[in-house]
């Protein structure tokens, strides 16, 4: 889904839908309707961030369960989402559910945190103080490709590791914490993030075409 919803001459309005805690999207001359769908955030409270943004006339929050979505199949050119796919994505059947609501040829985005490398037994010492049971959801970016590979549903067009995604979450974590973010945990995650180096831990990107069915 393109994103900061700037207009374009002779381009009609494309529609997106948006899981997830994301911001906004940065594209360029391309003019789109959101649909910012997030399960965490009450919608009047991203509406409120949406008008101080001056975007209420094309982006539209929703509070909705990534597994019970209130939209028409074939409904959106696109389906971006950053950084929830995991909580429920794993799921094999998942994409199946998903790809529905984009039109054929339209495309799905993820980024999602995960490992450089598969985990091969014990969980490595120094990842203890940053590990929550929901980690055991991420995989090695050729883990996603095959997921959804194997399908048929979707043609993967690109399926990468973000270059050095370690330093861009250690950064934020840092910006947190000069903030005043006092959050249980924060301090122990810069540390392990510190240590770790991108050994195991980054970001992930996947981008995929729906195919004509």
């Amino acid at each position: 889904m393109p994103g900061d919803g700037s207009a374009a001459r002779n381009t009609r309005a494309r529609r997106g839908l948006r899981q997830g805690p994301l911001e906004h999207l940065s594209g360029a001359r391309v003019r789109v309707q959101v649909w910012a769908t997030d399960l965490w955030i009450p919608a009047t409270d991203n509406l409120l961030r949406i008008e101080e943004a001056g975007l209420s006339d094309r982006v539209f929050p929703i509070h909705a369960d990534a597994r019970s979505l209130p939209f028409a199949e074939a409904f959106f050119d696109a389906v971006v989402c950053v950084d929830a796919y995991i909580y429920f994505g794993t799921d094999d059947l998942y994409l199946e559910y998903l790809h529905r609501f984009v039109r054929p040829t339209g495309q799905i985005g993820i980024v999602v945190p995960g490992f450089i490398q598969e985990l091969r037994g014990p969980l490595p010492e120094h990842l203890k103080p940053f590990w929550a049971q929901e980690c055991w959801t991420w995989h090695t970016v050729e883990w996603w490709r095959q997921l959804w590979s194997r399908t048929e549903l979707v043609r993967v067009l690109r399926a990468d590791s973000l270059p050095d995604s370690w330093r861009l979450w250690h950064k934020w974590k840092k910006a947190r914490q000069a903030a005043g973010d006092d959050s249980p945990g924060l301090a122990s995650d810069i540390q392990v993030l510190e240590a770790e180096g991108g050994q195991y831990m980054g970001f992930h990107r996947m981008i995929a075409e729906v195919v004509p069915g």
